[in-house]
């Protein structure tokens, strides 16, 4: 453990578990995320905040070089697509957040990530049924996946308790 000053105060900060062995201590300010899912992406270093936005960018990157391995066969091809489209798309939808006009446009961009998010789970879904890929390619973002969903969920039921 290491203090920190604020207001003449020591205060206690513990180290914090990032996971894959990483620890490291958060500012108050921040929390620290329930990220242990996440396998393939590093944690965010000791003193960095916690961006999501990043997190949504990695995503992608990690979609499109599964999209790449896809066969080039007709159903290939129409996977391919689809989940491109789903799964790029709350990268923007997340941008467009800072925008909200209101707390309900708010509320209204993060299920639209949430809503493409889980399409891109459905689609992941079927590239694993049939499969199209080996399922080592694809279980780690069904994973990631599913803990996407979990944290837009959580911020949309934040977001309709918040007053105001």
């Amino acid at each position: 453990m290491k203090g920190t000053r604020k207001n003449g105060r020591l205060r206690e900060e513990p180290d914090v578990d990032f996971g894959e062995g990483v620890k490291g201590r958060t500012p108050n300010a921040q929390r620290p995320t329930s990220n242990a899912q996440r396998k393939e992406s590093t944690p965010a270093p000791t003193g960095s905040r916690y961006d999501l936005e990043d997190r949504l960018l990695e995503y992608a990157a990690r979609i499109i070089r599964l999209v790449d391995a896809l066969p080039s066969t007709r159903a290939g091809r129409h996977v391919a697509d689809q989940l491109l489209r789903s799964a790029t798309s709350p990268l923007g939808n997340h941008g467009e957040l800072q925008g909200a006009e209101s707390r309900k446009d708010f509320i209204h961009k993060l299920g639209l990530c949430l809503k493409e998010i889980e399409e891109t789970w459905r689609w992941l879904r079927l590239i694993h049924r049939v499969p199209m890929l080996p399922p080592a390619k694809v279980e780690p973002l069904l994973a990631e996946t599913k803990a996407l969903v979990k944290i837009f969920s959580a911020s949309i039921r934040t977001a309709e308790k918040k007053p105001g």
